[in-house]
């Protein structure tokens, strides 16, 4: 395509048509295939012509599009807010699901909420909001305040709100020579305590972190004994727990909430991507009872809306998701091949001198590029090394996810996948095989 009217991402690119979709595969207009294995941004997690998802949605279109939520609600939404409180963790309560558009939407509406939970429990002296770096948690600007990619934050600094960091886990560079797993995890989780007393934990509001980290630093699970702490130290200084799933939530690794795993329960959980698969835009934001009681027995009202919440459509789509995900078992497809895509990985790449790091959790994996594997030093970042094997794995026919600032926001390569749920042996061996060959295309060029 040489000429668009259309404000893209970079405008001198000259972007392909897509056209179609046939299981994990996009077609472009002049007929290419292109295996989807990072689902766009770990969104299309039953690949691109999903049957039961379209006819859901066509149906949903047959009856009712939007009824403004002032007035109505829907069954839909309705239906898909008791599917997801009924899979919560253990711990969250009955809860209730509010609806957005996107999950950076989905991001402003969970620190609105934290500040009103804090207002209505009569502590409005609790504002300050601790996250992490490297974390991405949206592009709005709330979002992106939160978010601790310092690239991404800078050309915005002067519009967004003050918010701490700390540091994320990242093993490949942080763990200490000799110290085991649960020592690293108790460590990292210790610096938010420390971050709380230094602010003073009267005034903390929220600490927001994802339990998978996601594109900032590349699929990055958190060390045994990690979240249990966090959960320990916030309930000791009254600061509600923010998880971001947007990325790694609904499936993605491995069960439909990715705090399952850590044994704990968050008090406001974001997500979005595995929610609805692509097929509707949708977020939302699941509040524990215990934020919901506070409310409920205060003003009664949340204090924010927006014009499609529980739009009818978006939620008959994504209610349709979770279903082909629990009635066709694809959770154990995901473990089953996540298993096969880190071994894939681990075995394609365990003597390479620039793959320094193979983290992820289910089907949800990174490999970080190192200029020496022996010293961990990064590449340049303006040789734009990972954008240049996800070129190179999209002209074999596989889409990747490549991104840059894993250390600091600057410096770090690495490329992401997040294939479909429905992959199967075949695809995931391809996508393993098609990233060793566009790794080799990148060296050799």
């Amino acid at each position: 395509m040489t000429h668009s009217s259309v404000f893209h991402r970079d405008l001198a690119s000259d972007l392909p048509v897509v056209v179609s979709g046939d299981g994990n595969y996009l077609i472009d207009d002049q007929g290419r295939r292109y295996l989807d294995a990072c689902g766009g941004a770990a969104v299309s997690c039953l690949g691109h012509d999903n049957v039961k998802v379209r006819e859901a949605i066509k149906s949903q279109v047959d009856q009712l599009a939007f009824a403004h939520t002032g007035s109505f609600t829907n069954k839909p939404a309705e239906d898909l807010a008791s599917f997801l409180v009924d899979r919560a963790p253990k711990g969250t309560g009955a809860g209730r699901v509010m609806y957005l558009g996107s999950g950076s939407e989905a991001m402003e509406a969970a620190l609105k909420l934290a500040r009103q939970y804090c207002v209505e429990k009569g502590e409005p002296e609790r504002h300050k909001i601790i996250a992490r770096k490297p974390s991405y948690h949206g592009n709005t600007l709330g979002a992106l305040a939160t978010g601790g990619h310092a690239g991404r934050r800078a050309p915005f600094a002067p519009l967004l709100i003050e918010v701490n960091h700390i540091d994320a886990p990242y093993p490949y560079r942080m763990q200490h020579d000799g110290e085991n797993e649960t020592d690293f995890g108790y460590r990292m989780a210790d610096l938010l305590d420390a971050e709380i007393a230094r602010l003073g934990g009267e005034t903390v509001m929220a600490f927001v972190a994802e339990p998978v980290v996601g594109a900032s630093l590349g699929t990055q699970p958190a060390p045994k004994g990690y979240w249990a702490r966090v959960r320990e130290i916030c309930d000791k200084h009254g600061v509600l727990l923010i998880a971001d799933e947007v990325m790694s939530g609904m499936g993605r690794t491995g069960t439909t909430y990715a705090l399952e795993q850590e044994g704990i329960a968050a008090d406001i959980t974001t997500m979005a991507k595995g929610l609805g698969a692509g097929f509707q835009p949708i977020a939302a934001v699941l509040a524990a009872e215990k934020v919901v009681n506070v409310i409920k027995d205060g003003s009664g009202k949340l204090w924010n809306g927006h014009t499609y919440m529980s739009h009818a459509i978006a939620t008959a789509g994504a209610l349709a998701v979770q279903h082909v995900i629990e009635e066709d078992n694809l959770l154990d497809n995901v473990i089953k091949r996540g298993a096969q895509l880190e071994s894939g990985l681990r075995e394609a790449f365990k003597d390479h001198p620039h793959v320094g790091d193979i983290r992820g959790r289910g089907l949800f994996w990174t490999i970080e590029m190192v200029e020496n594997r022996d010293t961990k030093a990064p590449f340049d970042p303006a040789q734009g090394v990972a954008m240049q094997i996800g070129a190179a794995a999209k002209a074999r026919g596989v889409m990747t996810y490549p991104s840059q600032g894993c250390i600091d926001g600057k410096n770090g390569d690495h490329v992401l996948l997040a294939p479909s749920y429905t992959s199967t042996e075949a695809e995931i061996d391809l996508i393993v095989e098609t990233l060793k060959a566009a790794v080799s295309d990148w060296k050799d060029a």
